[in-house]
């Protein structure tokens, strides 16, 4: 099975490159749209920030390379937040696979951004296939993607807000399950598995 990572200017993609050879597998983290395109799964994390990361994405040729893709696609983070229309982040248009905005959180007296472990619930779909409800994940984010049909779990921060989107092929998921443990790697299985 080949796998790419996708290598723009966001971090973090280390930590998935690592946590894919701990279940056993082989990725290559790749900015080349040819060999994202021929990938059979393909891993788009990030941390960062959404205009400079957007512009990175149009420079190299690789926004339209994944807006194109048909495998099974798992956006992490920054990489779930591009999937989607518009970012609040600088006002930034994204991707516009899942056709929803992304929100700054509100000033609610909570820290911004929400840094560590939050529970999540209301699972669906093959991504959460032996996973429980309620199980704790790793967080680190100020902007969130609201509830809507394309949420396949929810976590709450001040507001409930989807935890993970999917639309046709594409997959996303607002935490790291690279740095979430046994639920994480099981997470991350699933998605190899699809």
């Amino acid at each position: 099975m080949k796998i790419v990572i996708i290598k723009y200017n966001a971090g973090n993609i280390r930590s998935v490159l690592f946590a894919l050879e701990r279940l056993g597998y082989h990725a290559v983290v790749s900015d080349d749209p040819g060999l994202i395109s021929k990938a059979d799964k393909v891993i788009f994390p990030g941390v960062g920030e959404a205009s400079s990361a957007m512009s990175y994405l149009h420079e190299h040729g690789l926004a339209q390379v994944i807006q194109s893709l048909k495998q099974p696609v798992l956006g992490i983070c920054l990489g779930m937040q591009l999937l989607c229309n518009f970012s609040e982040e600088n006002q930034t248009d994204c991707l516009n696979i899942i056709n929803r905005p992304i929100r700054q959180f509100p000033q609610l007296g909570l820290k911004i951004p929400q840094i560590g472990w939050n529970d999540i619930f209301g699972l669906k779909g093959p991504l959460f296939n032996q996973v429980p409800e309620h199980s704790y994940v790793y967080f680190v984010h100020s902007f969130y993607a609201p509830l809507s049909e394309y949420t396949l779990a929810s976590v709450e921060y001040m507001i409930p807000y989807s935890s993970a989107l999917q639309n046709d092929n594409f997959f996303a998921v607002q935490f790291h399950p690279e740095k979430s443990g046994k639920v994480g790697e099981q997470i991350l299985t699933n998605f190899l598995n699809m």
